[in-house]
């Protein structure tokens, strides 16, 4: 478990600054986000750009604090307590901000990291299409070039930020190039002609975060907008791969967030509210919802925490993967499960807008969904584990020869493989 003594004192820092952070947003704004009469909140990025509390991973050339993945995750949980909507476009800079970071050129951190980690350029990232859903490589955006021009033409739905974004990070294939896998390109696209948003979603929760679908037609991209300059055409999967770290940890850590508000607001209520002449809070049923809570609340931090330090450490890319699909995926779900948890302790009233649960249930339903639904991350977590579990040389006590008849050799029998299936 992760307690403050646990933390090092730089983090118990950052802490402080992103609860003061959360705690100055406005309570209107929130309820004009989830009323949908805010459409996207400018303002909340500029404070946090004016309290360098925006790409926290970043060098400090740029702007950044040069803090691990591990900070990251607990500077995720304290805005997370907002919902879903600021902590995502909080979450985008360090999302399109690890793009440029890890692939673009200098001239691109110069023109585009700099102000979005100042708070002062908005990003918004094009991955999902109409047909495509979870199958990135389905993607059919496609970029023309002409000299040292791209032409971008194509569609990208479900972006958060759509609405107020300046700069987009885009995904499509270079015509020309042959399959998604070797043209797949990434483009930083600055909102002007040929870019449209087409439509804006009326969405269950994550409101007030401008999500909409983009339309690009023969959008002009400068070769110095190609993520990586000439070196990054067709470098796209690559990048993929890459953001799928900050996409899925982010998530993550922000899950934690609302779970714990949730939490909060239910074990507050059960320890005023009466019924049979006792605080309802002595009642097993009650009490068990809050035990099991707070034990998956600090499991799914933990596990958290081991997957970003994981990556801190440069472990091997595929038990990267797998851990940080487990974080993703276990923290989505332990989130909903307290939140409806908390819902169910607080009986009619938390169903009602009297208290905010109704409004983090909605939240967070979405991020089962997005960056990779859980289905997603259950096939790339046995697929990792596969991988390096068959490839691993057998080392310490063979526990299956632990059985009363395990010499019975002609027993075990598995079948003849398809050679079809192999």
């Amino acid at each position: 478990m992760l307690t403050p003594r646990t933390l090092p004192e730089t983090t118990r820092a950052l802490q402080t600054e992103m609860r003061d952070l959360a705690a100055w947003v406005p309570r209107q704004l929130l309820l004009d986000m989830d009323g949908d009469r805010a459409p996207f909140p400018r303002d909340f990025l500029a404070e946090a750009g004016a309290r360098n509390l925006l790409g926290l991973r970043f060098d400090r050339r740029w702007g950044g604090r040069g803090l691990p993945w591990t900070a990251e995750m607990v500077a995720l949980e304290e805005i997370g307590v907002l919902g879903t909507a600021l902590p995502c476009l909080w979450s985008l800079v360090s999302i399109v901000g690890e793009a440029i970071h890890v692939f673009g050129t200098e001239e691109q951190k110069e023109r585009f990291l700099k102000p979005m980690l100042a708070g002062t350029l908005p990003v918004a990232e094009g991955l999902t299409e109409p047909r495509g859903g979870s199958d990135f490589f389905g993607a059919t955006t496609v970029a023309r070039r002409q000299g040292d021009t791209f032409y971008l033409t194509g569609q990208k739905r479900f972006v958060v930020g759509a609405e107020g974004a300046d700069l987009l990070l885009v995904y499509g294939r270079v015509d020309g190039l042959g399959d998604a896998k070797r043209s797949m390109t990434a483009f930083l696209v600055e909102r002007g002609p040929g870019v449209k948003v087409h439509h804006v979603y009326g969405l269950m929760g994550n409101r007030g975060s401008g999500t909409g679908r983009l339309v690009f037609q023969d959008a002009p991209v400068p070769l110095a907008n190609v993520l990586g300059g000439e070196a990054g055409i067709g470098r796209g999967t690559e990048v993929f791969h890459q953001m799928m770290i900050p996409e899925r940890l982010t998530s993550a850590g922000g899950a934690l967030g609302m779970a714990r508000a949730a939490l909060e607001v239910a074990a507050r209520y059960a320890d005023r509210r009466h019924a049979f002449g006792e605080k309802i809070r002595r009642f097993q049923g009650v009490n068990f919802k809050i035990a099991d809570s707070l034990t998956l609340l600090d499991a799914a931090r933990a596990l958290n925490h081991g997957a970003a330090a994981a990556v801190d450490a440069g472990e091997d890319p595929g038990t990267v993967r797998r851990l940080v699909s487990e974080a993703k995926k276990f923290a989505t779900e332990s989130a909903w499960t307290i939140i409806n948890h908390a819902m169910q302790i607080l009986g009619g009233i938390g169903y009602t807008n009297v208290y905010p649960v109704e409004r983090l249930l909605r939240d967070c339903r979405l991020i089962t969904i997005w960056t990779g639904t859980n289905e997603i991350m259950n096939l790339l977590i046995q697929h990792e584990f596969y991988r390096e579990f068959l490839s691993r040389r057998e080392a310490g006590r063979d526990v299956e020869a632990d059985a009363p008849g395990a010499e019975f050799t002609d027993e075990k029998v598995y079948g003849e493989p398809d050679p079809a299936r192999s």
